[in-house]
């Protein structure tokens, strides 16, 4: 069993998230990765997820504010220089989300901040949200990765991310940045480096050692060829196809929005966007709905038929509303 550690030596968001694919390739059945990196102002989103939806672009390209799309789920974050996104890319015999998560909580508790894990995937200190956390699985390799709010300037989220207000409708509050918190809140002149060694110092407590990655990381052609494809507008944007109709729905596990293209009254091509952690959903609603007839009783039966929760519930809130658009 190995456990190896590794600090990115630049800001470049579209590199460090880069890498995580790039371990998530290597990684071996008895490998543990921890992996930190800090990036210059960024919005990195999920990989279901519409940008155009979920970001204020203009601002975001007048800023100067890197866009990147990750292969995990989940929802958009904001990331700065008081931001420290960590990674745990495991094999097969190593991988344990829930000890995973015990572990940066006692990181965190350890610098005398009380804090829990809640809903999803967030952890909260004094009620508000400070880190997030997506996963995602490639064959027998696991990569689970999160944020870790230590002093980030939070006037980012309101000025980048634009969330569906639904959300904050079911959450009871009025905007992200009145749900969210950084570390140093609650200890003044916390810095990333001090919440880096506590994170350290709980996995070598719970896994041993720590060895430093070697090798000539950050020159290999792979990683910059898988540099270059996450630059591409093709990766970051997507391609958004013309559509006839739109289903936008709020469900307990997220957003949805289902866009159809219809032939002679028949779905003949779906994309959805999302940003659930299920990062197969939206192959599964397209795979359910082409070919169905297009209407909401037959589209409902269709979602139903897999006998998933996730379809079941998008089944019961196409019933619920009031038109298609």
């Amino acid at each position: 069993m190995t456990n190896e550690l590794y600090s990115a030596p630049t800001g470049d968001a579209y590199r460090n998230i880069a890498r995580d694919e790039w371990f998530l390739s290597r990684v071996g059945d008895d490998g543990l990765i921890l992996y930190f990196y800090i990036n210059d102002n960024a919005v990195i989103i999920g990989k279901n997820q519409n940008p155009w939806r979920e970001c204020a672009l203009d601002a975001m390209k007048r800023d100067g504010v890197q866009l990147v799309r990750r292969r995990s789920g989940g929802g958009a974050v904001w990331h700065d220089r008081g931001n420290l996104n960590f990674s745990f890319i495991a094999g097969q015999n190593r991988y344990d989300k829930e000890k995973q998560h015990r572990l940066i909580l006692e990181a965190v508790r350890s610098l005398g901040i009380p804090c829990e894990f809640s809903g999803r995937n967030d952890l909260l200190a004094g009620g508000k949200k400070f880190s997030g956390n997506a996963y995602c699985t490639v064959g027998t390799k696991h990569l689970h990765h999160g944020t870790l709010l230590v002093s980030s300037d939070l006037s980012g989220v309101a000025r980048y991310l634009t969330p569906d207000p639904r959300k904050m409708s079911a959450k009871g509050v009025s905007s992200v940045r009145s749900r969210v918190t950084t570390l140093a809140g609650f200890i003044p002149g916390l810095t990333v480096d001090d919440v880096k060694s506590a994170v350290i110092a709980a996995f070598e407590k719970r896994y041993g050692a720590l060895d430093l990655l070697s090798g000539d990381l950050e020159n290999d052609r792979d990683f910059a060829r898988l540099t270059a494809e996450m630059r591409s507008d093709e990766r970051v944007y997507g391609h958004t196809p013309a559509f006839d109709a739109e289903i936008d729905l709020r469900c307990s596990f997220g957003g949805v929005q289902i866009l159809l293209s219809v032939k002679e009254g028949v779905v003949s091509f779906v994309k959805t966007y999302t940003d659930a952690n299920d990062v197969l959903l939206p192959s599964r609603i397209s795979a359910l709905l082409t070919g169905v007839r297009y209407d909401d009783n037959a589209l409902g039966a269709a979602l139903r038929a897999e006998g998933k929760d996730d379809t079941g519930e998008i089944a019961r809130a196409i019933a619920d509303r009031k038109s298609v658009n």
